[in-house]
């Protein structure tokens, strides 16, 4: 793709599923990575599975739902790197339950993490995509955050407030250069989906029913995701912006 090579990208829940399958596109796109994540240990396994180097990529363990924290891994990167291109927001937790069986201790985690974990990021790392130019944001939302989905109310209010806010941000910095778009992963085979189904007879019967659901037969892979994501991030998608786009299998449609 058009313009990804010798770009710097921020990209959170960097070790997980999703996000180690992202690095690794974007390494191979030519990309230099700043990976952060709160397991410092999965992070050491990322630089080592992906064979990179400490010029690729810069591992950086921080919790994202503080600010002072993030405000300082950026900083640190911005003085190793010279400048950020590029922020992925694709860090999310949940654990699901029909909303009355939650309480608030769990809602105040559930944001923190997947809603204002990506404000901190935006407000760390907008001011230097605008004093470099301009640059890509690409937020990994969920479809949960557009149609619902029952035993994650907090998490799809999250992931909605993140499609809404996202909209916003592309709307305030579009002068500034600064495309803001989303991903809409749908069902992907993740740990995070596995601890929503469960194991043994009954989670294979989840699975196998949400398989018969979707019209491409399958659930999505991690690998399914990147490929999005390095489009919207790439010279290609230069006049997108403000779009949420699902990568379901079909599950979903809009338009």
């Amino acid at each position: 793709m058009r313009g990804l090579e010798n770009r710097v990208a921020v990209v959170t829940g960097a070790a997980g599923g999703i996000g180690k399958e992202i690095c690794r596109r974007f390494l191979q796109e030519g990309i230099r990575i700043i990976a952060l994540d709160v397991n410092a240990e999965a992070l050491k396994e990322l630089t080592a599975d992906l064979d990179a180097t400490a010029d690729t990529l810069l591992g950086t363990p921080v919790d994202i739902t503080d600010y002072a924290g993030v405000k300082d891994a950026v900083d640190r990167a911005v003085a190793k790197f010279g400048k950020i291109d590029i922020l992925v927001n694709n860090a999310g937790w949940d654990i699901a339950a029909p909303f009355l069986k939650t309480e608030p201790d769990l809602w105040d985690k559930i944001i923190a993490i997947n809603l204002k974990g990506p404000l901190n990021l935006h407000k760390a790392v907008l001011p230097h995509l605008i004093a470099a130019g301009g640059g890509k944001v690409v937020n990994v939302a969920s479809d949960a955050g557009r149609v619902g989905s029952s035993g994650e109310s907090v998490y799809s209010a999250c992931k909605g407030g993140l499609i809404a806010f996202s909209k916003t941000i592309a709307r305030e910095c579009a002068r500034d250069n600064v495309r803001v778009n989303v991903v809409c992963p749908g069902p992907t085979d993740t740990a995070l989906l596995r601890s929503f189904v469960g194991e043994g007879e009954y989670g294979q019967k989840i699975y196998e029913g949400l398989k018969r659901a979707i019209p491409l037969k399958r659930l999505g892979q991690p690998d399914d995701i990147p490929g999005l994501v390095a489009f919207l991030s790439s010279d290609d998608a230069n006049f997108i912006t403000g779009q949420v786009i699902s990568v379901s299998g079909g599950l979903t449609m809009s338009g």
